[in-house]
This record gives structure tokens, sequence and C-alpha cells, in this order.
């Protein structure tokens, strides 16, 4: 996939998933974590499986920028 970044979800606890996926996943796991109607649990479509996610244990979703940098 050509627009796959670099995703991270926090849960309650401290634990952390670390997932390359699309936009339109990320967007997905957005909307379903905005909507108070929507079920507990989520799946959430990466590069390389299916993660079935417990959104009432989501604590933050942070998603890679555009600009790499390496060095210093």
């Amino acid at each position: 996939m050509g627009d796959s970044k670099r995703i991270d979800v926090g849960f309650q606890g401290g634990q952390m998933l670390a997932i390359r996926a699309g936009a339109d996943a990320l967007e997905k796991l957005l909307t379903a974590l905005e909507d108070d109607k929507s079920g507990r649990w989520h799946t959430l479509e990466t590069d390389e499986s299916s993660v079935l996610i417990d959104l009432s244990q989501v604590v933050y979703v942070q998603r890679e920028s555009g600009n790499q940098k390496v060095g210093f």
C-alpha cells in the first residue's frame, strides 16, 4: 500500500500497539472511536493482518507525520 503509515494505538495500562495501515483504515478507527453508538470491538485492517481492538480501552491514537527525518 502506497499510503501506509505507522499508527500507534495506546491502551489503558500502558500497552501500545504499533502497526502500519492505510489512511482509510485509520479513518474508520477514528470514526468508531468518536461514535458513541459503535460497538465495543473494532476490526482494524493493517498491511499485515486484521486486528480486533477493544475501543473502550483505547487511550490515544498517534499517526506518523509525513515528515521523515534521518540524523540529528
